[in-house]
């Protein structure tokens, strides 16, 4: 029997990669001169609240849908430098009348760039939270942890969100294999923790895995009972993936449930809003509008398209 409509709360849930969110400062421990106003990128203060503001931008907009809008109630962000970038994210640029809170990662990264969990209080409330970190085998640099969180949703449920940032594939997609392996088991061995104590959790793993809808991480978390509900995930307006590199798409952004949730899935689409495209002159149709063309400043947003998924909760 279907619920009163005022029984039902629909939960959006947003994943993003921002494309080195950096702020202009040099941390010394950290390889990230690049992105300072003396470094390659002549990262200035304007050019770093350009950023934000476009950022928050692409968050706004995944709350639209057709004539219905409001903020997404959760945002899985990869590639934010640090805690001062979150809180101008949250409480300073176009968001900052969104009431978000945040949790983030502080992992060892060679570059210092985190992962980070925006929320919206009155509809996650966190009752915990941590971060994995991922030992390097041999070879290997430091990477992302995976943050984990736990909170109370409006249905009173817990939901268990993973936010990841596996390793990329710089320097060979199968030389670097064994270190988003290393991810994928910990992720594993997380959910195999829930699910020890609960036969049923409800759980969120959401990234950038620098895989693909066939590679091992989501094929190893599906053999847990997971759905990568992004797997077929397409925009609206010619993206059909969240990334392009040489004129394919591709779909290395996921977002993976637990079955209560995949059940009562509505929608799970790429956001290619006209505002974050532009066209691609080289190899056709239309590429993400992202910061930097080469070292060329743009004003723009980022390399890869958020993923929006919509749930229907009963309460």
């Amino acid at each position: 029997m279907s619920l009163p409509l005022f029984l039902v709360s629909l939960f959006t849930f947003v994943e993003l990669n921002c494309e080195n969110l950096f702020d202009c400062r040099h941390d010394s421990l950290k390889e990230d001169l690049e992105f300072t106003p003396d470094g390659g990128r002549r990262w200035t203060e304007r050019k770093y609240w350009d950023k934000l503001n476009n950022t928050a931008k692409s968050i706004i907009s995944c709350g639209t849908d057709g004539d219905d809008w409001h903020t997404p109630d959760l945002i899985a962000l990869c590639e934010v430098e640090n805690d001062s970038v979150m809180r101008d994210l949250t409480k300073r640029s176009l968001l900052r009348n969104a009431n978000y809170e945040y949790l983030m990662t502080s992992s060892p990264d060679v570059r210092g760039i985190d992962v980070a969990l925006v929320y919206h209080p009155g509809r996650f409330s966190p009752v915990r939270h941590y971060p994995i970190r991922i030992k390097p085998v041999e070879g290997m640099r430091h990477t992302r942890d995976i943050l984990y969180a736990a909170g109370r949703i409006i249905t009173g449920d817990t939901l268990h969100v993973f936010v990841v940032h596996a390793p990329s594939r710089y320097g060979g997609e199968r030389r670097t294999r064994p270190h988003r392996r290393l991810v994928a088991d910990r992720l594993c061995e997380a959910v195999d923790s829930l699910l020890a104590v609960n036969a049923s959790p409800k759980i969120i793993i959401a990234g950038d895995f620098n895989d693909g809808t066939d590679g091992e991480a989501v094929s190893m978390l599906e053999r847990k009972g997971l759905t990568d509900i992004s797997a077929k995930a397409k925009g609206r307006n010619g993206a059909e993936g969240t990334y392009k590199y040489k004129g394919r798409w591709e779909r290395i952004d996921h977002i993976i449930v637990s079955p209560d949730l995949a059940a009562v899935l509505l929608e799970c689409r790429v956001n290619d809003a006209p505002f974050m495209l532009e066209s691609d002159d080289k190899y056709g149709g239309v590429q993400p509008f992202r910061t930097y063309r080469a070292w060329k400043y743009r004003n723009a947003f980022s390399d890869h398209l958020p993923l929006v998924a919509r749930f229907k909760l009963g309460r």
